[in-house]
């Protein structure tokens, strides 16, 4: 139980930065993810960050349900469903926040 809590609250978490990110304000990031981007492409860039992080979010809610019911339940299936989802939403993130980064930070440093 503990776990799940933990989980969803950082699940939260990253749906309300990613959320705020989608808004324009991306100081939420590092410096130097945000030092060449022009100030037309601050929505662009923070919309491809905040679906990632909300993707990443919702994906470790789904992660934390799943282990739940499993503890639950004894389905150890599902703990395998909640892991491949949450390295899913992980790459979904990585992906959507490096391609913003390279296209409208040219790179990720």
């Amino acid at each position: 139980m503990p776990a799940f809590i933990a989980v969803s609250i950082f699940g939260v978490i990253m749906i309300v930065l990613g959320i705020i990110n989608m808004m324009g304000n991306i100081r939420s990031l590092h410096w130097y993810h945000r030092q060449r981007v022009l100030p037309e492409d601050v929505k662009p860039f923070g919309r491809l960050v905040g679906i990632g992080n909300i993707t990443l979010g919702v994906t470790a809610i789904v992660f934390g349900v799943l282990q739940l019911v499993a503890e639950h339940t004894g389905l150890a299936w599902l703990t395998f469903i909640g892991v491949a989802a949450l390295i899913s939403g992980v790459a979904v993130c990585l992906v959507l926040s490096f391609y913003g980064m390279i296209k409208y930070n040219k790179g990720i440093f």
